[in-house]
Formats: C-alpha cells, structure tokens, sequence
C-alpha cells in the first residue's frame, strides 16, 4: 500500500467503506463494524492514514437513529494470514536465518479468539459512532520473539543468524493504541476501551468524496492529500535509522 498502489489503497479503505457503510444504512442493517488497526493511531503511512480516514467516514455517517456503524482497532493477530509467526516458523525450519526489520521494534499482539470477541463484543455494545481498542498489555519486541521461537524450535541462536533488514517504507518503530489527546472510556468489558475521536462533520464527507471520484493520483499526490485530510498523519516519524 506504501508504494506503488497507494491510490488503491485509499479507494479500497475508504471509499470501500463509505460504500459498504452506506448500503447497510440503506437496507436498515442494526450494526456495522469498521475493522480499524492501531496503525491508525498517529499514522505514518498510507495504509494507517486510509483506515484513520476509514474511521473518520464512518464517524461522518454516523446518525441518531438507524445503523449503528461502531468502529474495533485491532493490533496484530497471532497466527493470522501475513503474521509474523508463520513467517518465522518457515525461515525456522529453512534453518538458515530469521529476517527482523529493527532491533528496536515492537508491536502489539492479540490472539485469534481476543479478536473474534472483540468484533462481537463491539457489536452488542456499540451505540453508534465507538472506537473500540482492546488492551493488549505490552508491547512485544519482535527480535525477542524471533529468539523465542528459535529456542522453542529446540535451536540455538547460534544455529540461526537473526539478520537485520531495515524497516520498509512507512514502518513505524511501535504502534500505539490511542492517538495524542485522544479521551478515552471504560466499558462493561474489563479489557474494552472507547477511544473518544474528534468528531467529523457532514459537508466534510461530501468534500472528501469529491477526492476520492478522481480516477487516478499518484502516489506523492496521495501523501500530501492525506495530510490535509488526516491532520495527524506525519510521514517523518517513519524513518528510524536501523540500529
């Protein structure tokens, strides 16, 4: 999504949803959940600021009566299709080397079953307009993980070279599950929050509408248009060196 199909990527993000949000209002659906990602929070690159804008659509269409359209972040799931798990597992038994971008990198883990509930527990609960985050405790490095999975492997490190590639376009070093001066509330659930967003006129969404009917924009177009729309989305914070 960084590079090359950047475009793509915010049509499918957010367009998409204004499209699917907006036919469930039409045909009186109770509930729509918004798959968001903490790469929304203080984004730094394409993929997070499309899904903060995601969040930002539904948040526009949201209405005192009908639909309620409710929004879950989620953090990575461990075992999923693109984890980093599975990933590792098959570097591990190629028995040459596990690749990991920074030393330094982190990130937050939830389990298949955690995100599951999350989705069902934002639907029974949402009233209309929610940002749902689960706390997912402490962050993980992703290098300690790499060595976890060697030893459990019944390897050492010695037997596998961890390498160091350096992060990729648009990688942030950790990923955060509130943005700055976001006010956030307990729910029922003890490991639910609601992160309350500024709130996101009507006649916003009818211009950023007008953005997205473009046939094409080119990546650098699309960065630059995505700091408008999303004012917390700062590419600098991106560029880490590899230490």
């Amino acid at each position: 999504m960084e590079e090359e199909n950047a475009w793509e990527a915010v049509r499918t993000n957010v367009y998409g949803t204004y499209v699917m949000a907006s036919e469930a209002m039409r045909h009186g659906v109770d509930k729509f959940v918004l798959i968001s990602t903490d790469k929304a929070v203080n984004p730094v690159n394409v993929m997070g600021a499309s899904k903060r804008l995601a969040e930002m659509v539904c948040q526009a269409l949201r209405a005192p009566q009908g639909t309620r359209i409710v929004m879950v972040r989620f953090g990575n799931v461990l075992g999923s299709a693109g984890s980093v798990i599975p990933k590792f597992r098959e570097q591990i038994a190629e028995g040459v080397l596990v690749t990991v971008t920074h030393s330094e990198i982190t990130r937050f883990f939830m389990s298949i079953p955690e995100a599951a509930q999350l989705v069902l527990q934002a639907g029974a609960m949402g009233r209309g307009g929610d940002i749902f985050v689960l706390d997912m405790g402490e962050s993980v490095r992703i290098v300690d993980l790499a060595r976890d999975m060697i030893r459990l492997s019944g390897l050492a490190e010695e037997d596998i070279k961890i390498v160091f590639t350096g992060l990729r376009p648009g990688e942030k070093l950790f990923e955060e599950g509130f943005a700055d001066g976001e006010q956030t509330l307990s729910t029922p659930h003890p490991k639910l929050r609601i992160a309350r967003a500024r709130s996101v006129e009507a006649v916003w969404l009818d211009q950023l509408l007008g953005w997205l009917g473009q046939l094409a924009c080119d990546d650098i177009q699309v960065r630059s248009n995505l700091q408008h729309w999303v004012p917390e989305y700062c590419t600098e914070s991106a560029s880490d060196p590899l230490t």
